[in-house]
């Protein structure tokens, strides 16, 4: 039976989702911010010229990469391996997930036809509001920026964003449905109530670092969009620790392109290096990353329109995110708008 507050439980215990949605309702909001909307988008978009961006490597941070962003008739989002002659581009979707072990690895086809960590790229699809683009790339290892993704918005800000001949497509959910995880993080899906489609955020995260609780609800604009592209990934220091000794010995560990310029790192107490995106005096940087470069990432995966409706995550991270987008497509519960 369906939950007056989160509606049908797709996965997980009851009792224990009530407990959690009470905890996460009871968590004080540090930030709010709701942009109103005058008029929705009619028509897709993409890019009004190539651009392209460089950057050290993620998981070989010794070697350049480049990103070659591209203006695209084809619907969605596509990554294209140019280093793979006989490969076809991957379609950013739910279908093509290949592992969200440590971050979304997409793969079409052959096993080396992959991009990994794309969720602070794709992210900015529906951040950002661009509907269709290519993205060439010579090796399955995106750069990774000091800024978040601020270099990325600042260069499809560059190339400018084009309205197409394309009707926008808007999807929601047809009833309120969430999932919950054993370690108790959840996530909530609700149909869109307002007369202008839009996406509304409802974030909680609670950590054992100096992170501590934070928690924010945002209307995804490119205004919002924007300002929480600059979030940087967060690790403990004892992760951090563990990758700069012990981590030496494994390869994928000791190339990584991990700085403290590019990753928020949080001791028990206090940070090892600054945090940003102060507000009311709090730093409120890792649950604006949680919202705009993972969680929104995970949303952009719905490839049949822009999604609209309201999300609730609470303590939640990549493999929740997917799961519950595959659920969706899995259970018929998409619709459009």
């Amino acid at each position: 039976m369906p939950h007056t507050s989160y509606g049908t439980l797709l996965q997980g215990e009851s009792a224990l989702m009530d407990r959690q949605f009470e905890t996460f309702q009871t968590q004080p909001v540090d930030q709010e911010w709701i942009p109103e909307l005058t008029e929705a988008d009619r028509f897709q978009t993409t890019l009004s010229r190539p651009v392209s961006v460089t950057g050290p490597g993620t998981f070989f941070g010794r070697a350049q990469r480049t990103l070659h962003l591209e203006p695209s008739t084809t619907g969605g989002w596509w990554f294209d391996r140019t280093d793979l002659r006989d490969a076809m581009p991957i379609k950013v979707a739910a279908n093509n997930v290949w592992t969200t072990q440590r971050n979304i690895v997409l793969c079409s086809g052959s096993p080396h036809n992959y991009m990994r960590m794309v969720e602070h790229i794709i992210a900015l699809r529906l951040a950002l509001n661009v509907d269709n683009l290519m993205i060439r790339m010579d090796s399955g290892d995106p750069p990774l920026f000091d800024r978040g993704s601020m270099d990325l918005v600042e260069a499809i800000e560059q190339a400018g964003i084009k309205k197409t001949s394309l009707p926008t497509r808007y999807v929601t959910v047809k009833e309120p449905v969430a999932m919950l995880a054993p370690n108790g993080s959840f996530l909530v899906f609700k149909p869109c109530t307002d007369k202008i489609p839009a996406l509304n955020l409802d974030v909680g995260v609670n950590f054992k670092t100096a992170i501590g609780k934070q928690r924010l609800r945002l209307r995804l604009t490119p205004e919002t969009g924007r300002y929480g592209s600059l979030a940087r990934t967060n690790c403990s220091f004892t992760q951090m620790l563990f990758t700069k000794t012990i981590g030496n010995l494994f390869a994928d560990v000791r190339n990584l392109g991990y700085t403290n310029k590019n990753i928020l790192v949080a001791g028990r107490r206090s940070y090892y290096n600054t945090p940003t995106m102060f507000h009311n005096g709090k730093a409120l940087e890792a649950v604006w990353h949680r919202a705009i470069l993972d969680l929104v990432a995970a949303i952009a995966l719905i490839d049949t329109g822009r999604f609209v409706g309201d999300v609730y995550s609470y303590k939640a991270g990549h493999t929740l995110d997917v799961v519950m987008v595959r659920k969706l497509f899995e259970n018929d519960l998409l619709c459009p708008f």
